[in-house]
Parts: C-alpha cells; sequence; structure tokens
C-alpha cells in the first residue's frame, strides 16, 4: 500500500473510531463476508469519498497474493440457461468482495483451453468452468497444481475436480412418467451433446421411465446432437416422418422445445392436440407461449450460490468440499404442452 493510502485509510479510522482492519475490509467490498454493518460500511465510503480516497487495488493484490477476482466458463451465454447461471455466480461473489470475468467458450474445447490460459494470466483467485468436452485432462492439470476450481452443470464423474449440477436424471425421469401417466407410449427424445453428463443422465432418465412402466422404446426415436434451436428444429421435421409418428417429445434442453415448436408450426400441427412436448429446463418465457409448457425446472440461484461457496473454501482453506459433488433437486412444472391420451386417443 503506497504511504499515502495508509495515512488516509488510518485518518479514516481515527475519525470514525473504527479499526484500520474495518475499515480496509469496508473499502474493499468484503463489509458482508466479515459481518460488519450495514451503518458502519455506510460510515465508512461516505468519508471515503469525502476524503476522495480509493484503495490501490494492485498494491492490496500483490501483498495479499490475490486479485479478488474469479473466471466463469461458460459453453453459451445466448442460452438463457447459462445466461441466468452466470448472473446469480456474480451476484454471490459481490456480497464478498469479488468481480467475475466472464469467458463464453461457445461449446468448442478449443476456446475453453485458451480461455484457461487467458485466466490464469489474469491471475484470477479460482475457476468455476462448465466444461464443453468429453475429456477433462487439461482441467485435472490445473487443478493438480492447487487451482481452485469448480464445475457446474458438466463434470466428470471419475475426476476429482468438486462439482454443482441438477439431478438429471430424477427430472428426465419425471418428465417423461409424466407422459406416459398421461397415455403415451411413442415418445421422442431429441438429445443435446452426446456423452456429456447432462446429457447422459438425461437419456438414463428417459431409458428407466420407459422401463419401470414397462413401455416398449424404440431406439430409433432417441436423436438429435447438440443442445441448441436448430437441432430441435432439423429434428423434429425429421421425426415427423416417423411411421407411426411419435405422440410426444421429451425436449433436453429448452432451446431444443422452441426449436421443435418452430417446426411444427411450420408443419401446421398443433401443441398437444398433434404432438406433446415436454422440455427440460423451465424459463420465463415457458409460462407464455401460445401453449404454455410443461417443463422440469432447475434451481439456478441454489446451483450458482452453492458454485461460490464451494469456490471460496478452496480459496481461503486450500480445502476440498465435502461432499465432492452436490446434485440439486429439479421439480416439474405441468402446464399444457400435454395431451391426455387416456381421455383423447390418437386420431
Amino acid at each position: 500500500m503506497r504511504k499515502k493510502d495508509s495515512m488516509t485509510l488510518k485518518n479514516i479510522a481515527e475519525k470514525l473510531g473504527f479499526s484500520e482492519t474495518t475499515v480496509s475490509r469496508a473499502l474493499s467490498g468484503q463489509a458482508a463476508k466479515y459481518r460488519i454493518s450495514a451503518e458502519t460500511e455506510d460510515a465508512i465510503l461516505s468519508l471515503a469519498r469525502e476524503l476522495h480516497f480509493a484503495p490501490n487495488q494492485l498494491a492490496q493484490s500483490l501483498r495479499l497474493q490475490k486479485t479478488h477476482t474469479i473466471g466463469l466458463m461458460i459453453p453459451d451465454i445466448s442460452n438463457p440457461f447459462f445466461a441466468n447461471i452466470a448472473r446469480n455466480i456474480e451476484k454471490e461473489a459481490r456480497k464478498s468482495g469479488y468481480s467475475v470475468i466472464l469467458a463464453d467458450t461457445e461449446e468448442m474445447e478449443s476456446i475453453e483451453i485458451e480461455s484457461l490460459r487467458l485466466l490464469r494470466g489474469r491471475k484470477v483467485d479460482g475457476l468455476v468452468v462448465s466444461p464443453v468436452g468429453q475429456h477433462s485432462g487439461h482441467l485435472e492439470k490445473l487443478f493438480a497444481v492447487e487451482m481452485p476450481l469448480v464445475l457446474i452443470d458438466r463434470y466428470f464423474p471419475e475426476s476429482p475436480i468438486p462439482y454443482v449440477a441438477s439431478d438429471n436424471y430424477g427430472g428426465a425421469h419425471q418428465a417423461v412418467s409424466h407422459l406416459i401417466q398421461y397415455g403415451h407410449s411413442r415418445i421422442a427424445c431429441i438429445q443435446g451433446l452426446e456423452n456429456t453428463i447432462p446429457n447422459v443422465e438425461r437419456i438414463r432418465g428417459y431409458r428407466q421411465a420407459h422401463a419401470d412402466a414397462a413401455v416398449e422404446l424404440d431406439e430409433t426415436l432417441i436423436v438429435g446432437d447438440s443442445f441448441g434451436f436448430q437441432n430441435g428444429y432439423v429434428e423434429m421435421k425429421l421425426l415427423l416422418g416417423h411411421r407411426p409418428r411419435p405422440t410426444a417429445v421429451f425436449a433436453v434442453s429448452n432451446l431444443i422445445s422452441l426449436g421443435a415448436i418452430s417446426a411444427l408450426a411450420e408443419e401446421g400441427l398443433n401443441v398437444p392436440d398433434d404432438v406433446s412436448i415436454v422440455s427440460f429446463d423451465d424459463q420465463p418465457y415457458s409460462a407464455l407461449l401460445s401453449t404454455p409448457m410443461t417443463t422440469v425446472a432447475q434451481q439456478n440461484e441454489q446451483i450458482g450460490s452453492l458454485a461460490v461457496k464451494m469456490l471460496f473454501n478452496q480459496i481461503e482453506s486450500k480445502h476440498l468440499p465435502d461432499p465432492k459433488g452436490v446434485l440439486v433437486p429439479t421439480r416439474l412444472i405441468v402446464r399444457k404442452s400435454v395431451r391426455d391420451m387416456r381421455a383423447f386417443p390418437a386420431r
């Protein structure tokens, strides 16, 4: 810290009757972390503004060996699910005086690897990553050199890296069971990126729901290769050519479901009268569609909060969280996108 900064910090402490440590913590945005009252924080910030004082963040970083920044890497910022996750992580980090540097890896492992290099160059104190690839080697190398790291949404079960994700299996099982309970037996599944954990677990839930209800599963109805809108649109067009045509679709992402709805509309078909749809991942627009969508809701705020807390546990104590992985429960929100085939059988 510069001599001038040190003197000003001391003056603020003396004028207000607080310790220099309390003043320093309030000025560095750590009031909530150290339970400094709002009144004390306001008084310190007010006097600092009056004295035109701003702490030397670079000097603080060098002294503490911390930058009070974390890196956040997500596969697709245009996806509302990841945008919501990013917002919640930034909000949670801010409570502890941390800033977030965001990297959109565009579902490309090469960009993920380059972004890791750049964020390390920025000396971030830790990383929250939703990995895009099927390989964890580059992440495990980073974790092995004690870079605090937490995975979100997507993870590697055999890896030592801690993670927070939704209960994808449970959510998918509940969604497909709902379709079966409403009399559907020919249920297509438009999947996302194969071999990623969310997709693997959602497909596992889809299969198990069929098995539990003793409903025969047609493997040709499992289609698709990405979590995006275009995948849902193209695969829905192709599914309409199957004979007999599926009466329902389980879309493993919100964007896939929107693509499927668009394809059906172009063909003059109606949800749910012609094809029922259930989607994984509830969004604010899900209830506002012309036919409100039955969806599996994920707890984005809880996922973001847990991920940041697990990361800060590593940053501050160098201890890994216990348990290593957390699966956050989902819930099915029933709206109007599923036709009751028991009352109105297929025409």
